[in-house]
């Protein structure tokens, strides 16, 4: 028997499965959510990487209170001069090495991506993309056409032509790259792959061959940005730096808005021939831009980086048992191997009984997604591995 509201839900909300899990959350503080009855649920997905400070942190919710006295919506970005969005984008580039100091803001993560691709293309006079297997960029057109998943891809044909697929952490894969090629694509770390992480050399290497064909690199770190592998820009950890890079999920605290972020001689290329080379009415948004601002601060003036290595070690230190084939991990994006989704999908769902939300991978259903908020302490993490473990049993 379903509630008043979920019969809405099913009855008026377009569904993207036949298996929706049909949880009414009343409210959200932290790592918590809360059912209309008062049930508390530990959020170790973080609504798939986008609560990286945790629900409703209130240096956020100051933030979008303090915007909303001054103005929302005003114009399509890019005309008006508006404080949330250039004291962001300040602060955003602040964290970047040279040349990437021009940011782009969309809506969202895909969008972002869209962005970027146009962006190489217009840059480069080329129309050919690189991206890998197993690789998951956005369910948009010109992102799906990056996907090497033809279960996803084939209702929607055409896609875009010129896209060609290498094979992630596979060096001899790079001859692929050429002088046609506009861009590589690529995930910092892989994550709907399930947390799949390159060796050092692999994009030192990737880095030299889009040098040798003046391809440009764009690094999707939609997933891994805004500090969830420990460094604020996963890239940081392997001494490369990118012509182009990609985020959102975790970058608003909870509001919708996303980036792609070059040079500004590169950016540039937008500007002219066609003039207005892409446009968004609410990329941008000044309550979305506020919002992601106080993200960033609460990230570097709280110190969240500093204890994320030791979080991750302590999740992999609790999760033995003899049912968990393995753990890949780097920071707060974790992956724990089963055998197969029959025997992670029970363990899944008695865990959402038991008040610990996780998930699998689209790419990898055999392993379980943790990926908690950065706030999370030692003891919560005891406490949601304790009831993992024994819905393991």
């Amino acid at each position: 028997m379903y509630t008043h509201r979920q019969q809405l839900f099913l009855d008026h909300v377009a569904q993207t499965s036949e298996f929706p899990l049909l949880l009414e959350i009343e409210k959200a503080e932290g790592i918590y959510m809360y059912s209309p009855e008062g049930k508390q649920y530990i959020d170790l997905i973080s609504g798939i990487g986008v609560s990286n400070v945790g629900h409703r942190h209130p240096k956020v919710i100051a933030a979008i209170h303090a915007q909303l006295e001054k103005h929302m919506h005003l114009m399509v970005y890019g005309e008006f001069v508006q404080s949330s969005q250039v004291l962001l984008a300040d602060a955003l580039v602040k964290t970047l090495p040279e040349p990437l100091k021009s940011a782009y803001f969309t809506n969202s993560g895909a969008e972002a991506i869209e962005g970027a691709m146009k962006l190489a293309k217009r840059y480069t006079g080329r129309h050919e993309i690189v991206s890998c297997f197993n690789s998951y960029h956005g369910s948009t057109q010109g992102a799906l056409s990056l996907s090497s998943a033809e279960s996803f891809k084939q209702a929607y044909r055409p896609l875009l032509p010129g896209i060609d697929h290498i094979q992630y952490n596979t060096l001899s894969d790079l001859t692929k790259i050429t002088h046609k090629t506009a861009a590589v694509i690529i995930e910092t770390i892989q994550g709907e792959a399930g947390i799949r992480i390159a060796e050092d050399t692999y994009f030192k290497s990737l880095r030299q061959r889009c040098n040798e064909t003046g391809t440009l690199l764009i690094l999707d770190e939609i997933q891994t940005g805004f500090g969830r592998t420990g460094t604020f820009w996963g890239f940081e950890q392997y001494n490369v730096v990118p012509d182009i890079v990609v985020c959102a999920k975790g970058m608003g605290g909870g509001m919708p808005i996303g980036a792609f972020i070059s040079s500004k001689e590169i950016m540039f290329a937008l500007a002219n021939n066609p003039i207005l080379g892409h446009l968004t009415t609410f990329g941008g948004h000044p309550v979305s831009c506020a919002a992601a601002l106080a993200t960033l601060q609460v990230i570097e003036q709280d110190n969240l980086l500093e204890s994320i290595a030791k979080k991750e070690q302590l999740f992999k230190q609790l999760l033995i048992h003899h049912k968990i084939r393995s753990i890949r991990s780097k920071g707060l994006m974790i992956a724990v191997e089963f055998e197969s989704f029959e025997v992670l999908k029970p363990i899944i769902d008695k865990a959402i009984q038991n008040g610990v939300i996780t998930d699998w991978f689209l790419h990898c259903d055999n392993s379980m997604r943790i990926a908690p908020p950065l706030t999370i302490t030692e003891e919560q993490i005891e406490q949601a591995c304790m009831i993992i473990l024994d819905c393991i049993e």
